[in-house]
């Protein structure tokens, strides 16, 4: 099922870029007891090439993260395009963001492969110890710079010797927007291992999805993303099983279904008083997953696109 070995390395080296490069970038670097804080969209512009290293330092440098052309069906605004040969590791270790960060007044959702570091979350009883605990790298959802009890939080999490970088950028920034957005893999797996799917089946995968306009805040940020994954994302897999394995849950794997399906995002979130967990969980996951199965040669596409609810959610109706 994995075949890489620690997920940290590849990611402090996209770290270490971000800083050589943060002039260009437009990011700021802050320091904090020997903690590196790269300030990707917060008090700092960020940009477009800012998201996209951002998201890659969330795959741990395990996939490739692209903006690509218009697909004028859905709406008039640019994709973001992920590719991975390294799907769990890549995704469920490291992007999935599974970790909340909370203390005096500081709230993120961290994710990132310093989780794999961690293991504080259930889901890591099903995936390999990776890390060898050294390094550490780290990515917090959050309109605010972590707290000094933030990041000692995070560090007591960690082995006493561990170097941890983070890197930070709101939902409502395009860094954040991008980061967000790149995410349609993830969720289509985290879906299959929750339906109970036997990860090792999955060899790639790709996804993309479209990048919706830099909202006004974050509560409307977080609104946008999840609805351009919810009913814009297509997402392929490539697995090796065989084809029943596939057809006894495929049509549970998509948005659609879920009862909330059809739902802008932002009113199913006011509804349940802001609370995630009050949603319905079967909703987080792409519009579309097509199966392509290696083992058979056959393909299963469900789902279904929705382009009027994601331009009525950009407000581009």
């Amino acid at each position: 099922m994995l075949s890489v070995r620690n997920l940290n390395q590849p990611a402090a080296h996209l770290t270490e870029f971000a800083k050589s490069r943060s002039e260009s970038l437009r990011i700021g670097i802050h320091e904090h007891d020997g903690v590196n804080v790269l300030d990707f969209g917060v008090k700092s512009e960020g940009g477009l090439e800012a998201g996209v290293l951002l998201a890659k330092i969330c795959l741990s440098g395990m996939a490739d993260v692209q903006i690509v052309p218009t697909d004028s069906r859905l709406a008039d605004v640019p994709q973001v395009f992920v590719r991975t040969d390294h799907p769990v590791a890549a995704c469920l270790m490291s992007q999935y963001a599974g970790w909340k960060i909370a203390s005096d007044g500081f709230f993120a959702m961290g994710s990132g492969p310093m989780r794999a570091v961690a293991r504080k979350e259930v889901i890591f009883a099903h995936l390999p110890d990776t890390e060898d605990g050294r390094t550490a790298v780290g990515v917090l959802e959050s309109g605010s710079l972590p707290s000094p009890s933030a990041i000692d939080l995070i560090r007591k999490s960690l082995p006493e010797d561990c170097r941890l970088t983070l890197a930070v950028a709101p939902t409502a920034s395009q860094a954040g927007n991008v980061q967000v957005v790149a995410r349609s893999i993830e969720t289509a797996l985290h879906k299959l291992h929750e339906l109970h799917f036997p990860l090792e089946h999955i060899v790639s995968g790709t996804g993309i999805a479209p990048l919706p306009p830099v909202a006004k805040n974050d509560l409307h940020g977080i609104g946008r993303t999840n609805d351009s994954i919810l009913y814009g994302a297509t997402v392929n897999l490539w697995v090796r099983c065989g084809d029943d394995a596939i057809t006894s849950i495929g049509a549970n794997v998509p948005s659609s279904a879920s009862s909330s399906h059809g739902q802008t995002f932002l009113s199913l979130f006011k509804a349940a008083n802001h609370d995630f967990y009050a949603m319905d969980a079967g909703l987080f996951s792409p519009a579309v997953v097509v199966f392509h199965n290696l083992k058979s040669g056959n393909s299963f596409r469900y789902g279904t696109l929705l382009p009027e609810l994601l331009r009525d959610s950009f407000g581009m109706a």
